[in-house]
C-alpha cells in the first residue's frame, strides 16, 4: 500500500487531544499541504487562520454553542457539559474564502484543502477534525467580531475549521459501506 492511501486509512477523527502545542515545523508543514491544495482554475479562493490563543478559540466555541443551543433542534453533544466544539485541540485552522456568487465552487476547494491538512496531519503523527459547527459563531450577531479577530481579509467568510494536535485519544475505523458505489460501465 502507498503511504497516501495509507494515510487515507489510517485516518480518523480524533476529538481528544495531549495539551502541547504543535511545532513550527509541524504547523508549516500542515499549511504547506493546504496551500498545494488544487482549486477550480487555480483560483485559490482561501484564507488560513491559524489559532493558537485559547481564550480566542473558546469565545468562538461559546458563540456557537449559544447559537446552536437556540437552534430547534441542537446537536445533543452539547448535553455534555464537557463538550467543546474544537475538542480542546492547541491549534484551530479556520479557512475562509472570498463571498462571490460567481465563486460557488470556493466552498468546495476549501474542503480540498481542509482534506489536504487532515492528510498531512495523519502522516505527521498528529490528529484531526474537520468541523463545520463553528460556521454557528460567524451567523450570529458576534460574526464580524470573529472575522476581524481571526483576521478574514475583506469579503471573505467562514467555510470550515480543522482542530489539529497530538492525540490523546484514538478510535477504529467507520465500517465501510461498499453498497455506496455504483459502477456505470
Amino acid at each position: 500500500m502507498n503511504p497516501v492511501q495509507k494515510a487515507i486509512l489510517d485516518r480518523r477523527s480524533i476529538r481528544a487531544y495531549q495539551k502541547e502545542q504543535l511545532t513550527e515545523a509541524q504547523l508549516n508543514a500542515l499549511l504547506d499541504a493546504a496551500l498545494a491544495s488544487p482549486s477550480a482554475m487555480n483560483s485559490q479562493p482561501w484564507h488560513f487562520t491559524v489559532v493558537q490563543d485559547q481564550a480566542l478559540i473558546d469565545r468562538v466555541h461559546e458563540a456557537a454553542k449559544a447559537r446552536i443551543l437556540k437552534s430547534p433542534d441542537p446537536s445533543p453533544r452539547f448535553e455534555d457539559p464537557d463538550f467543546h466544539i474544537f475538542y480542546h485541540a492547541p491549534t484551530v485552522v479556520f479557512i475562509s474564502a472570498a463571498v462571490h456568487p460567481g465563486l460557488f465552487y470556493g466552498t468546495f476547494d476549501c474542503g480540498i484543502a481542509v482534506q489536504n491538512i487532515a492528510l498531512a496531519a495523519e502522516g505527521l503523527g498528529l490528529g484531526s477534525v474537520i468541523l463545520g459547527m463553528p460556521r454557528a459563531a460567524f451567523e450570529g450577531e458576534r460574526g464580524d467580531e470573529f472575522r476581524a479577530a481571526l483576521g478574514f481579509p475583506e469579503g471573505y467568510d467562514f467555510k470550515i475549521a480543522i482542530s489539529l494536535g497530538t492525540p490523546a485519544a484514538t478510535k477504529p475505523a467507520h465500517e465501510i459501506q461498499p453498497d455506496k458505489i455504483n459502477y456505470v460501465r
